[in-house]
This record gives C-alpha cells, sequence and structure tokens, in this order.
C-alpha cells in the first residue's frame, strides 16, 4: 500500500522528466512538445524509504514512454548516470530522483511482481481527515507463480515504448485508460 501526500512538487515529475527523456537513446515522440502523464502505477518498498513509481508518458503526439522512478530522501551512492534531479517536496523535503532501473529497490520489486503475479500496490490519500482508496490509472500484473522467491537472482528489462509483440515467459503485462489490450511492461530471466 502507498500513502500519497496532498504536496506540490517544485519542479514537477514532468519537468524533471521532460529535460531528462529527450536525451535518452529510447526517446521517441516530440521532444519540444508537452509531456502528459498518461497513466501510472507504484510498487512499495518494503523498508518503507524509497518512493517507486512508474509514469506511462507522451510527449506530443509520440508513442507512449514507460518511465520508471524512485524517490529518496539522500542521494544514492554510485548512481549519478541515473539521476534526474531534485524535486522539493512541500511535505516530505527534497527528494533525489533517479531513473529507477539504476535502483536495486526498483528492480528488485519489480522482479518480485513478476516472478509471483504480483500487483501494483493500492494508492491511500488523504482528503479532509479521511483515508481514501485512489482508484488506479494502471493495472498491471506478473506472469509467475513462484511463493517466496528471490528477487536479487532475476534479471529485469523494461520496454521503454510499450508495443504488442513483446512475447518472453515472465512478463509484467498492464492496462491503462484507453489502452484495456495487456502490453507488456517488463520481462524477467531468473540467473542459475
Amino acid at each position: 500500500m502507498a500513502l500519497l501526500h496532498r504536496a506540490d512538487l517544485v519542479p514537477s515529475k514532468l519537468d524533471l522528466v521532460g529535460a531528462w527523456a529527450p536525451q535518452q537513446s529510447w526517446f521517441e515522440g516530440d521532444a519540444a512538445g508537452p509531456f502528459v502523464t498518461v497513466a501510472s502505477f507504484r510498487f512499495d518498498d518494503p523498508d518503507g524509504q524509497v518512493g517507486v513509481e512508474t509514469l506511462l508518458v507522451r510527449a506530443g503526439d509520440g508513442p507512449v514512454l514507460q518511465i520508471p522512478l524512485t524517490y529518496r530522501n539522500e542521494e544514492l551512492p554510485g548512481a549519478e548516470e541515473w539521476f534526474l534531479g531534485t524535486m522539493e517536496h512541500s511535505v516530505l523535503g527534497t527528494r533525489w530522483t533517479y531513473d529507477a532501473m539504476g535502483d536495486a529497490v526498483y528492480r528488485n520489486e519489480l522482479a518480485r511482481a513478476i516472478l509471483t503475479g504480483g500487483t501494483q500496490v493500492e494508492l491511500w490519500i488523504e482528503i479532509d481527515g479521511v483515508m481514501t482508496l485512489r482508484e488506479p490509472t494502471a493495472r498491471v500484473v506478473g506472469s509467475g507463480t513462484e511463493q517466496d522467491p528471490d528477487p536479487r537472482a532475476a534479471t529485469v528489462e523494461i520496454v521503454r515504448v510499450p508495443r504488442a509483440g513483446v512475447a518472453a515467459p515472465l512478463v509484467l503485462s498492464g492496462t491503462w485508460t484507453d489502452h484495456p489490450e495487456p502490453t507488456v511492461l517488463a520481462t524477467a530471466r531468473v540467473v542459475p
């Protein structure tokens, strides 16, 4: 379960992503066009320290892009190449934001979801003093059936530009508003 805060972010997530994504080799879309969020989903950090969110965004009239992010309250040592920038969060303070592929917390939770048949976590937000379940904008599910896997024994890859036709035995597939057909978002391979 993810507890969300009603907060101001400066710069916004889309501002960080919009400055960073066009510089990446996988980027498709209009770098000068507006970045919009199509949907998002979250996983939980078992230690409760790292925010783990995946944004599905579009740049201009381009295709949907998958951008997983982690939010930390301090720098992640050795992850400079994965760093997008900092945001000032009106409740949590400074948040260091990373492309989550460079963060072991994200990779482990993605692997766990894929290997166990897991899903995104529920999103809860306080509104007028009442904890309220927020309806998800994306739904994801892993294809595996393991009961207690070691996620560190798996290598994961994400599909930065989700399209039909990706096939693998262990996948995370997702649907979102205006996209009801399951599409592969990530794959896993267990390393012996």
